[in-house]
């Protein structure tokens, strides 16, 4: 027996969500399907660094699993990727140790949520983009940018329909943004992420560059653990799993 460290990318547009659900289409169930019909039928389960919801994407989501076969690793991704949907692809596939867990080894994550600034509905990137016509100023940006960064208890930037169960503290070591002529791309890394944490701050950081909230006043949101009227939750196509981070290993 072996176990594999698989890391895929996905285009979430028509799954709803990694996890498997009851009679819906699911990341997770498809990559099961194909390594169950690789087993001649025997189930494999496979272990995730984390859950992504419906319509949000990943560049590089990472998993593993344990298998009795005996199969070249190069040969692994062809075979995988042969058998998976279009939207579900292989890029990178290696034997680990059997401590490693895709969830509970990784140190950080890094989700980018991409913003595209226009008066008029793109259709072609409507599944990649969160669109609108505001304008941001950029200091006022900077300056929410940093008011997240650092170690707080997120439970204003999270969602009523969290399950997590004790502390919500959590350490973002980077909260940043990258302009271009007609795009915003917030870039955001951390030990851990909340459901819908990503999308609530970026909503936030967005009423902040319009002047709306200053970083006072955010910080009074970590205080008392509420967010109020703002940050409301954004949609998730311009969401994306970019990077998940581990130790190197020797």
């Amino acid at each position: 027996m072996q176990k594999l460290k698989c890391t895929i990318s996905y285009d979430g547009t028509n799954f709803s969500g990694y996890q498997i659900q009851p009679n819906k289409r699911t990341v997770q169930s498809e990559i099961e399907k194909v390594l169950t019909t690789m087993h001649k039928g025997d189930e494999i389960r496979i272990y995730s660094s984390g859950r992504t919801d419906a319509g949000v994407h990943a560049r590089a989501q990472v998993f593993h699993f344990e298998t009795p076969l005996d199969i070249p690793l190069s040969n692994w991704r062809k075979a995988l990727n042969v058998q998976l949907p279009d939207d579900i692809f292989v890029q990178h596939i290696e034997k680990v140790d059997k401590t490693f867990q895709a969830r509970f080894s990784a140190v950080q994550k890094e989700y980018r949520y991409f913003i595209l600034l226009t008066e008029d509905r793109n259709v072609f990137l409507r599944n990649y983009r969160y669109m609108t016509n505001d304008e941001y100023d950029d200091s006022l940006l900077k300056a929410a940018c940093r008011a997240f960064e650092g170690e707080h208890d997120f439970t204003a930037f999270s969602s009523a329909r969290s399950t997590v169960k004790g502390s919500k503290v959590r350490t973002l070591h980077t909260v940043d943004f990258e302009r271009s002529a007609n795009e915003l791309v917030f870039i955001l890394r951390g030990d851990g992420f909340l459901y819908h944490m990503v999308r609530i701050i970026v909503s936030v950081l967005l009423e902040a560059g319009r002047g709306d909230i200053t970083p006072a006043e955010i910080e009074e949101m970590f205080t008392n653990k509420t967010r109020g009227t703002f940050g409301k939750t954004l949609p998730p196509q311009g969401l994306f799993l970019w990077k998940v981070m581990y130790e190197e290993r020797e």
